[in-house]
């Protein structure tokens, strides 16, 4: 085996099971909680055997990113629990910092997707429309309750983009981009 594939062996490990839950969000639209809380958990158990106290802090401090960067999302009914929890998953192994670049990255894709989707479709009109009446939505009404409301009656008029895939594809690209991978 190369030496940077043993050497940097969880960032691989981590890789290859964001593809999975990638595959199954883009055929399911739904990363199941067997992927999520093992990825938590031994992201955490892998912090604390590797660096002691200050690596399940570390780890843990990941995690609360990663649920805090998607949150506000899923509590107004923009994204699945699943993809929270995924990036969560992120957060346990790589940490805070990481997680930050990672969702950044993450979140030009998937809006680069998402605006190709819409265009392959020829569906510009209609989702550039309901795109500035969220907006407006989320400025002025500013309750959660109320705007998840609103996001489960508009659900079956919008093209859904299983959001576990621009995640995958933002955290390797930003992987190998940060020399995480060699």
């Amino acid at each position: 085996m190369p030496h940077g594939i043993l050497e940097n062996w969880p960032i691989w490990l981590l890789s290859v099971i964001l593809v999975i839950a990638a595959v199954i969000d883009g055929w399911k639209l739904k990363v199941p909680n067997w992927i999520t809380f093992p990825m938590i958990l031994i992201g955490w158990s892998a912090g604390a055997y590797m660096h002691g106290f200050a690596g399940l802090g570390w780890s843990m401090a990941g995690t609360a990113v990663g649920l805090g960067l998607l949150l506000p999302a899923y509590a107004i009914g923009g994204m699945g629990a699943g993809d929270v929890k995924l990036m969560a998953g992120i957060g346990a192994w790589v940490g805070a910092t990481a997680t930050v670049y990672a969702f950044c990255v993450s979140a030009v894709l998937g809006g680069l997707i998402a605006v190709a989707m819409v265009l392959l479709r020829g569906r510009w009109q209609h989702h550039s429309a309901q795109f500035f009446k969220i907006v407006d939505e989320i400025l002025v009404i500013r309750n959660v309750d109320a705007l998840s409301a609103i996001a489960a009656e508009r659900k079956s008029t919008m093209m859904l983009l299983p959001y576990g895939i621009p995640i995958a594809l933002g955290t390797i690209a930003y992987f190998a981009w940060a020399g995480m991978l060699l």
